[in-house]
């Protein structure tokens, strides 16, 4: 009967009880809400002429290959071994710091010099078999092609690569706690390994580069600091090949290489 009366007394009281645990989270929530978005946070350092920061990033990147223009002679021997040089997109990681120079409460600038971790992977697929001729003369020619097979040879380059960009961010005017923001500008970038480790690599190119970055993000103020979400591509401007350290299998059939990447940071300040 003890037991009885006990579970009666929680049922007749589970109205209060419920409404008092809606009570306690609603209380938390609203609390929670109001220090990331209510006009509670001053941390950002936005005030001051010079701030600073770290960040975290995940990159996917790849290279940018055009083929050289005896790839497309028919009368070149390139062509008929070589059916494609196909580049693939490789994830990785980088970390590194930034400097904020404050030009205006939406304008600032920034350097964010940074260590990233890449890998670039390219797939090149040989024609075997019979070989590919081609009768008569013209540009109208249909090729004779029998007992044709295929194979690929995957290249695979390993970079430590330190960057050094230099970029201006224009914000938008805060609302609450958040912001929006374009970024862009350029990055000087150089491997660490040497020259002459890279030329023992199965696709030699240079280690010094230049790329143009453009992105966006937004800035979220919590109560100590400021967090920022931010995308970001890039695009090598410099031609990294170099043909005469390359195999012979496959050195005609390429006339540039340059890099190419996309980059979520998440940076703290």
């Amino acid at each position: 009967m003890q037991a009885t009366h006990f579970w009666n007394q929680l049922h007749l009281r589970r109205s209060k009880v419920i409404f008092l645990f809606a009570s306690f989270f609603l209380l938390g929530v609203q609390a929670h809400a109001q220090g990331l978005f209510g006009l509670t946070s001053t941390s950002g350092s936005d005030d001051k002429t010079v701030s600073y920061g770290f960040f975290l990033a995940t990159h996917t990147a790849t290279y940018q290959i055009k083929y050289s223009d005896l790839y497309f002679n028919q009368a070149n021997t390139i062509g008929n071994q070589i059916y494609s040089i196909y580049p693939k997109y490789n994830p990785g990681f980088s970390l590194g710091f930034t400097g904020i120079l404050r030009l205006h409460d939406q304008t600032n600038l920034l350097f964010t010099p940074k260590i990233g971790f890449y890998e670039y992977r390219v797939d090149i697929n040989y024609v075997t078999g019979s070989t590919i001729t081609y009768p008569g003369t013209g540009n109208n020619v249909d090729p004779v092609q029998s007992n044709l097979g295929y194979r690929t040879e995957e290249l695979v380059n390993e970079a430590t690569i330190v960057e050094l960009p230099l970029l201006f961010k224009y914000r938008s005017q805060r609302f609450n706690n958040t912001r929006m923001y374009f970024i862009g500008g350029g990055s000087y970038q150089f491997r660490t390994k040497s020259q002459d480790e890279a030329n023992l690599d199965p696709i030699v190119t240079t280690g010094q580069d230049f790329t143009l970055e453009a992105g966006m993000g937004f800035e979220v103020y919590f109560r100590y600091f400021k967090f920022a979400p931010e995308i970001r591509f890039s695009h090598g401007l410099n031609n990294l090949y170099v043909p005469e350290k390359n195999n012979p299998q496959f050195r005609d059939a390429i006339s540039s290489i340059r890099r190419k990447g996309i980059t979520i940071y998440f940076n703290f300040q």
